[in-house]
């Protein structure tokens, strides 16, 4: 911008004012089975009446906008499939993966530290089957489950329907999980945790990764206790960064990592095509799966396995990555914009999620219900843990939005939490327990 009788001169960036979002203590709480309950029903509940709801300006689906994919490639590699060999829609799957894309994504997996043979790899319906799956080869219900906290819904969701129970561990949104605290809960929780669910890379929800030296920690705590770890990798390529950064099943020696991944979010949304490794626990998987959901078919299979196979997959990825980073920037400045210093946000290096410190008083699951009133949805914090102080957040996802929509529903959201008187938020189970060191 410029100045009069002072010439041109470059202006901060708004974000460069924010914060960042408080890292608290890493503190385990006792948490009742009964909070687990009422967070499940609490958690279906908004989602029903957010689907429900008119939708203007979307920062609560954590995907990209239909833009951000090559539809237009996959249709050709499609259509030329279809063309030379028909019978594939006519002809039953008899494996757990195609060798095209098992092959495909164990190539691309060398990158990255990670020796992967084809034959390992067992294809699933979206990371969320892999997910499932892997706490089904590795838990019986009533067995307690290790979580981040926060942690995404989903997961909270899944451990409930199969009968686990979830315990929270402390997680920085900066560093991720607290290794300390896990290794703490590992040694003294009755009864023993039996696995261990986390997302070391581009965190849902707060967008952090975990750096390598404690993801190797993290591993070597996991295999002295003899439990299972459970790696949801679903959102790494997303971030320039992180997309050849080592997994934590890089560090695997004994089969005790569980990864799981997806190419819903990367590459092809509407075909819901995940992968896992279960290690030790594959024969096991394989079984689960087969009474689950059979085999995977192949059609889809086919087309991603060609198109990750060559430089186009390179270049998309290179694309989403930019976009996703200048909107990320975009959030980041409305908020700083409308904002002020009342709010902190963690801006992190990739992905498409920010987690957002709302204004002293503010209560989330308020502010995500009246910002639905004018058509806006987000994911408040509320859903993200049963422990009360994560209600001061919400979860805002920035790639579905155009960047007038980021501008307009950030400035929105600023407008009714001014407006909002401080409130008690109706009680969803009993409180937690105090904090335990």
């Amino acid at each position: 911008m410029a100045r009069p009788r002072s010439g041109y001169y470059v202006q901060a960036a708004p974000r460069t004012r924010l914060k960042p979002p408080a890292e608290g203590r890493p503190l385990l709480a006792k948490v009742p089975a009964e909070a687990y309950r009422g967070l499940n029903l609490f958690i279906s509940e908004y989602l029903a009446r957010a689907e429900s709801a008119p939708t203007r300006i979307n920062f609560g689906v954590a995907v990209g906008a239909p833009a951000l994919y090559p539809a237009a490639a996959l249709q050709r590699i499609a259509a030329s499939l279809l063309r030379r060999e028909p019978q594939v829609l006519t002809t039953m799957a008899r494996q757990y993966g195609h060798p095209e894309l098992t092959q495909a994504l164990a190539h691309r997996e060398l990158a990255r530290g990670m020796g992967v043979r084809p034959q390992d790899i067992t294809i699933t319906c979206g990371c969320s089957e892999a997910i499932q799956l892997a706490l089904r080869a590795t838990t019986q219900p009533g067995d307690t489950v290790a979580v981040e906290s926060p942690t995404f819904h989903g997961a909270l969701q899944l451990l409930s329907s199969l009968g686990l129970h979830a315990l929270e561990i402390p997680t920085s949104p900066v560093h991720g999980l607290s290794v300390p605290a896990l290794e703490l809960a590992l040694r003294t929780h009755a009864p023993p945790i039996r696995a261990v669910l986390v997302m070391p890379t581009v965190h849902n929800p707060l967008g952090c990764s975990m750096p390598d030296e404690k993801k190797a920690a993290l591993v070597a705590l996991c295999a002295r206790h003899d439990v299972a770890l459970i790696e949801d990798n679903n959102y790494s390529p997303m971030d320039a960064r992180q997309v050849h950064s080592r997994p934590a099943k890089a560090w695997d020696t004994n089969g005790g990592v569980i990864y799981c991944a997806s190419l819903n979010k990367i590459l092809a949304p509407g075909m819901r095509i995940g992968w896992m490794l279960a290690g030790r626990w594959q024969a096991r998987v394989e079984m689960l799966k087969y009474t689950q959901s059979r085999f995977p078919e192949e059609l889809g299979q086919r087309v991603l396995a060609r198109f990750i196979d060559s430089r186009a997959f390179d270049a998309h990825l290179r694309r989403m990555q930019h976009t996703l980073r200048i909107q990320r920037q975009r959030m980041a400045d409305a908020v700083a914009l409308h904002f002020g210093d009342s709010a902190a946000l963690h801006v992190p290096d990739g992905g498409l999620m920010m987690w957002l410190q709302l204004p002293a008083g503010v209560s989330g699951t308020h502010l995500a219900n009246a910002a639905l009133r004018e058509g806006i949805r987000t994911i408040p914090g509320a859903l993200c843990s049963a422990l009360p102080q994560f209600d001061a957040y919400l979860r805002l996802s920035c790639g579905a939005v155009t960047p007038e929509g980021i501008d307009e529903g950030v400035a929105t959201l600023a407008r009714l939490a001014r407006g909002l008187a401080v409130r008690k938020l109706p009680q969803r189970a009993a409180a937690p327990a105090p904090l335990l060191e």
